[in-house]
């Protein structure tokens, strides 16, 4: 699932306005004004993107890379949450999981997880409205941190049955 797919899914899940997209890139340490991030919605696949690119000189770029995804969540928890103190020798920059592609979608549970303040029956009661019953074991596996032993890389599927539980259960009220 690309990037932008992502985050255009998560803004209509819990209507985000675009103001509140660009305020939440900027807490994540990208600057982005309202209009880019309206054109950067705008764009509606990767193939569309090179092309936009090239014709446009704005400063986005149409692209979600990974980082701009990550910096995005940050920024959403941060939004949500507050900003977080760093303890004494961490550094700023710790808060980056994604490495690479492989492990984008289960960066972006933990974060969206931790930004709504989620538990685990929020967690399952979430993929449930969106058509998939997950057991403990299988959330706690999509949740943990790579390398671990119980570690399960989680699929595009399960992204998409988040997101649209999310939608469903926050829209409704």
């Amino acid at each position: 699932m690309e990037n932008i797919d992502i985050l255009k899914r998560l803004r209509y899940a819990l209507d985000i306005k675009d103001s509140d997209m660009a305020e939440i890139f900027k807490m994540g340490g990208v600057t982005l004004t309202k209009a880019d991030v309206q054109e950067l919605l705008k764009s509606s696949d990767s193939s569309d993107a090179a092309a936009l690119k090239k014709e446009s000189q704005s400063p986005v770029n149409h692209i979600c890379n990974n980082h701009m995804l990550e910096s995005f969540l940050n920024g959403f928890i941060i939004f949500k949450r507050g900003k977080k103190e760093p303890k004494p020798g961490e550094s700023e920059d710790s808060n980056f999981m994604i490495k690479d592609d492989r492990n984008v979608n289960n960066v972006f549970l933990k974060k969206v997880k931790i930004a709504l303040a989620f538990t685990g029956d929020d967690m399952l009661a979430v993929f449930k409205a969106g058509g998939a019953e997950l057991s403990n074991g299988e959330l706690s596996a999509l949740l943990r941190r790579e390398g671990q032993r119980n570690y399960k890389v989680c699929g595009d599927r399960y992204v998409r049955v988040f997101l649209k539980g999310l939608a469903e259960r926050c829209r409704k009220k």
